[in-house]
């Protein structure tokens, strides 16, 4: 017998029992809350009856056995060693008396009559039987025993004083009603002893541990498991269980906290089916509110007798300060509750809640859960519980109190407010999931029921998936609206115009016309200018390329913002125009960042939109690998199909990437998608023509590569977009050409695209150059390409300077300048595969002379920065004469850095300055 601190409780046993066998008859009441090891302490008892020199008599009182008149007697009868003729004439009595048995008619008399002489003969056989053997009597939990039973254990007690019989009585504290005589009786005796045995210590609990896990374990988790038991033996054995589970099904790695599972769940539902059914009631009551407060008012009861019970459940330790010790033991009360009773205490607490003034989230939980709004205020609070969700970033449960709303609503006109509130939330998990709504919306604005900002954001939707008709439909609705807009639509309207104009453009016509600055006043709050500051600064790089002023402007916002149930518009916008403005390098931290704060809120759909928005900065950067990460996520936390015409955004940028870096299979499973006709009249669609053409021209169809980038242009052209920035069209168009055949045509489009470049946009200007490089004699594309050179390298595109870096490296093969090619192939290579490329094997000089070694990074930081400078530019292949003329010094002061770096970089020549020069500070004419 393993009883943890009961040595005190059995002491005192086995002192009674001492003493009833010299003839001095004890009783004892061993009391305690559920699973205190009442009936461990008793049965351990009863085990050493005959070492100790008397003979067990056992029963066990049962709730369900309650109305069986003298059926816990009749168990210690059948138990007790009677000759057959004192057992048949015990049966005979038993019988005799379970039929005489008649209800009390009087409420004050504590139990049902019984005939007193068959009590007295009853008890007589056990007390004559005391006399050839001492006795214990044991009957566990005696407070379940029926009323005729209680009777005659009553008189048995009051007469074994003088008898060899211990009586030994066990019952839970919680568990007396109106049987609370029979404790007083026993009580009020002066040979009868209470046993109080109260939960275990933090020793004891380590102790009950340690016999079964190890004294490590116990060292370790002891605490865990005494916090969470509350030194309730049950619960404590059941964490152990559940400890013992996780070491076998992890192969025995010991977990690193604390395991509470199943079996600690059935432990708590253990105790609660052992106390009286309005406990049980009580922590139904509590797992639905959570805290007691408003549980007496919940359950219909007195607060008293909540009270009581809150009593007995912390002091069984399933409760501390009123609340659950765990969310497993609420969780394991919640699944004994049908769905019937489930539904009803949650309105009620719905209801409670709400007269209390509690927060609508509160009680938008409760209705959630009920699952039907019976009050008039409930849409409204579920309708606000929802917005607040929406701040903070609790999407799924916004939309879960919008669907319910939705569902309760009978006016139609709310009803579609809250149908566009749905939208925009479930938008936030995956824009695909609102599809469904989009006609109800329709049919709505119709029947005149939806109107305003709330046809916007319609409208928005329809574009999205492609339902231009529809869209088209929606804008001239409310363009027909005219003068009776409020303030909140005449807002939408304003954002819309630049919105559409970047991304939509054929639609822009569809939309009336706004008056400038007389709109722009309506817009009153900080976020709303914010989206319309972001649009317009999109539309305008977009279609007057990039401004510094507007870029400052556009990173001011990007400082303001916080992504929001509003603000993502506004954060794509911003982002957008940056990179198209040729400042990837700039938007790329802003991205990170708002791509963080995404992901802590748990929104897909903005997770997945800033990763494609990142895959376009990284492929501006040249970044091939990286292009392809932010892409492929992108494409994996909103599946393809979900992307509507968005798709050509992150699709394009991962074809570009797995093109560049020679992975054809790939792009060609990609270019296998389906995709939907609409994109083509939108910015995206311009996108995935240019990704396209790439794969064409990279795997030899020059011919299809052409009329891709050729219509790409003329959509620009007709929507007047056409900005290097955007989509390059017409240097890749001149490389189609080149490939063709086609110089003079090609040196056309390249350029033209030249005349179009300016200082603002290094990145299509030094494509451009290298273009026009190839269309010209070997002596012009040297000059051009180390411009073009120049250019990339302040532009940051590693990619696009890698490719130029090549064609200067076979511009110095074809003019026998092969130490120079070597040289510059070392740089080419080490950047090509900086950006994922790999190796550019036409770089490879022709004598075979390999590229200079690179030195360790951090010789280049021995440099001062005129050497610097001078070595950047030598190492790019530019003469003394030219290194002069470019940084407006002599050509003597040009020999001395020279030597003082070949000096100090330890080498003797220029074809051994290091390729990490070429990312060093920036060269400046």
């Amino acid at each position: 017998m393993s009883l943890v601190e009961r040595d005190e409780a059995l002491a005192s046993l086995e002192g009674l029992l001492a003493n009833a066998v010299m003839g001095k008859g004890r009783v004892a009441l061993v009391s305690g809350t559920v699973a205190t090891g009442k009936s461990e302490l008793l049965h351990g008892f009863a085990e050493q009856a005959l070492e100790l020199g008397a003979l067990p008599v056992t029963a066990t009182g049962s709730r369900v056995e309650r109305d069986l008149p003298l059926g816990v007697l009749r168990q210690l009868i059948q138990d007790s060693p009677l000759v057959a003729e004192e057992r048949e004439r015990a049966m005979a009595l038993l019988d005799e008396g379970a039929r005489t048995v008649t209800p009390s008619g009087s409420q004050a008399e504590p139990l049902d009559h019984v005939d007193a002489q068959i009590v007295h003969a009853l008890c007589t056989l056990l007390l004559e039987l005391s006399e050839r053997y001492p006795l214990m009597i044991v009957v566990d939990d005696v407070q379940h025993a029926d009323r005729a039973s209680l009777l005659c254990l009553s008189y048995l007690s009051r007469r074994v004083r003088f008898a060899r019989i211990v009586a030994v009585f066990s019952h839970s504290d919680h568990g007396w009603s109106s049987e609370t005589f029979f404790q007083t009786e026993l009580l009020r005796q002066p040979h009868c002893r209470r046993i109080q045995l109260a939960p275990l210590s933090r020793a004891g609990v380590m102790s009950l541990v340690a016999r079964r896990v190890g004294k490590e374990a116990a060292e370790r988790f002891s605490e865990d498991w005494y916090a969470v038991s509350g030194g309730n033996p049950l619960l404590a054995g059941a964490l152990v269980d559940d400890y013992e589970d996780f070491l076998h099904a992890s192969g025995g790695e010991t977990p690193a906290e604390l395991v509470v599972g199943d079996r600690y769940g059935q432990a708590v539902l253990s105790c609660l089916r052992r106390g009286e059914p309005q406990m049980l009631r009580v922590a139904r009551g509590l797992a639905i509110l959570g805290g007691p407060d408003s549980l007496a008012q919940l359950l219909g009861v007195g607060p008293a007798s909540v009270i009581r019970a809150l009593h007995f459940l912390t002091v069984a330790g399933l409760l501390a300060l009123g609340r659950f010790r765990h969310e497993a033991a609420r969780t394991a009360v919640l699944a004994e509750v049908d769905s019937g009773e489930w539904a009803d205490l949650h309105r009620r607490a719905a209801e409670l809640a709400h007269e209390s003034g509690a927060s609508t989230t509160t009680v938008a939980d409760h209705l959630l859960q009920a699952g039907r709004v019976d009050a008039p205020w409930g849409v409204s609070v579920l309708e606000d519980a929802a917005r607040n969700a929406l701040r903070e970033g609790r999407v799924e449960s916004a939309v879960a109190y919008l669907r319910l709303a939705w569902r309760e609503c009978v006016d139609e006109q709310h009803r579609m407010k809250i149908t566009t509130m749905l939208v925009r939330a479930e938008w936030r998990i995956n824009p695909a999931a609102p599809a469904g709504h989009l006609a109800e919306l329709a049919e709505a604005m119709q029947r005149g029921h939806l109107r305003g900002s709330d046809a916007v954001v319609l409208a928005r939707a329809l574009l999205w998936h492609g339902r231009f008709e529809d869209a088209r439909d929606v804008l001239e609705h409310l363009n027909e609206s005219g003068g009776g807009m409020d303030s909140e639509t005449v807002t939408e309207l304003v954002i819309a115009r630049p919105w559409l104009r970047a991304t939509h453009p054929p639609f822009l016509a569809h939309l009336q016309k706004t008056t400038g600055e007389q709109d722009r006043a309506a817009i009153v709050s900080v976020t709303a200018n914010r989206r319309l500051d972001a649009a317009l600064a999109l539309a305008d790089v977009l279609t007057r390329g990039p401004r510094e002023e507007v870029m400052d402007a556009v990173e001011r916002i990007l400082r303001g913002c916080r992504l929001d149930e509003m603000s993502m518009d506004t954060v794509e916008s911003a982002l957008l125009a940056l990179t198209y403005a040729g400042r990837p390098d700039r938007a790329a931290p802003w991205c990170d960042l708002f791509s963080a704060e995404a992901s802590a809120l748990q929104a897909p759909s903005r997770q997945a939109r800033l990763a494609a928005i990142r895959a376009e900065i990284a492929v501006r950067q040249g970044d091939m690998p990286g292009a392809e990460h932010h892409a492929r996520a992108a494409l994996d936390i909103i599946p393809l199909s979900s992307w509507g015409v968005a798709v050509g955004g992150p699709l394009s940028s991962l074809i570009l990437a797995l093109t560049a870096m020679g992975k054809y299979d790939a792009v060609h499973e990609y270019l296998d998608q389906p995709v939907p006709d609409a994109m083509f009249r939108t910015r995206y669609g311009l996108h995935y023509l240019h990704a396209r053409g790439r794969y064409s021209l990279a795997t030899d169809h020059p011919a299809l590569a052409l009329r891709d980038f050729q219509r790409c242009g003329e959509l620009m052209g007709r929507w007047e977009l056409d900005v290097p920035g955007l989509v390059a069209w017409r240097t890749d168009a001149a490389e189609a050409c080149l490939r063709l055949g086609r110089p003079e045509q090609a040196r056309q489009l390249a350029e033209e695209q030249l005349r179009r470049c300016g200082p603002a946009t290094p990145r299509p200007h030094g494509i451009a150059m290298r273009l026009t490089a190839a269309t010209g004699n070997a002596r012009q594309r040297t000059t051009l390409l180390r411009q073009a050179v120049e250019l990339l390298q302040s532009a940051g595109d590693r990619y696009e300077l890698s490719r130029a870096l090549s064609d200067l490296v076979k511009v110095y093969q074809d003019l026998g300048e092969y130490r120079r090619a070597g040289m510059i192939a070392g740089r080419a290579q080490a950047v090509a595969r900086e950006c994922g490329v790999g190796s550019v094997s036409r770089a490879v000089p022709r004598d075979g002379a390999g590229a200079a070694a690179t030195p360790p990074a951090e010789s280049g930081a021995v440099l001062s920065d005129a050497e610097r400078r001078v070595a950047v530019l030598a190492a790019a292949g530019y003469t003394n004469r030219e290194i002069a003329g470019k940084l407006y010094i002599t050509i003597s002061t040009v020999e001395q850095h020279l030597t003082r770096t070949y000096r100090k970089l330890n080498i003797t020549r220029r074809a051994d300055l290091p390729s990490s020069l070429e990312f060093g500070s920036p060269v400046t004419a």
